[in-house]
């Protein structure tokens, strides 16, 4: 079964990434960033290896993100973020092709331990399986 496992993050989040901290969130420094980068590079490896890595990805800054959506009149109504009104959206993923729910559960437990600096917020890393074929109803 393939899954998406993703983790979520804000622009302040971004923002503190760059070394600007906020009450939101704590700076990274260089070390942090080469931190992460290497725990995460560390699992992207081991999926890689086992076979269940699909594709792996982290995402633009919110500032870079834009929603469009069908105005009323039917014509598309354009938003360009950062966005006031969210507070986190999708900042990166995985989509795994695991055996069970299991073996992905213990996967995003592990990207759950990716080591930060002390004061940044935790995100839940969220599960979601892929529907394969039609949709069925619940």
């Amino acid at each position: 079964m393939k899954y998406l496992v993703m983790v979520q993050g804000s622009q302040a989040d971004y923002d503190a990434m760059t070394g600007k901290a906020s009450e939101h969130s704590a700076a990274w420094n260089e070390k942090d960033m080469q931190a992460m980068f290497a725990f995460m590079g560390a699992i992207n490896d081991d999926l890689a290896e086992s076979g269940e890595l699909v594709d792996a990805n982290g995402l633009g800054a919110p500032s870079e993100t834009r929603f469009v959506s069908a105005g009323k009149d039917g014509k598309p109504v354009i938003t360009d973020g950062p966005y006031g009104e969210t507070k986190e959206l999708l900042a990166g993923y995985w989509v795994l092709d695991c055996a069970s729910l299991e073996r992905v559960t213990e996967i995003a437990a592990r990207v759950a331990a990716c080591p930060q600096p002390e004061g940044v917020p935790f995100y839940p890393v969220v599960i979601r399986p892929i529907q394969e074929g039609p949709a069925v109803d619940a």
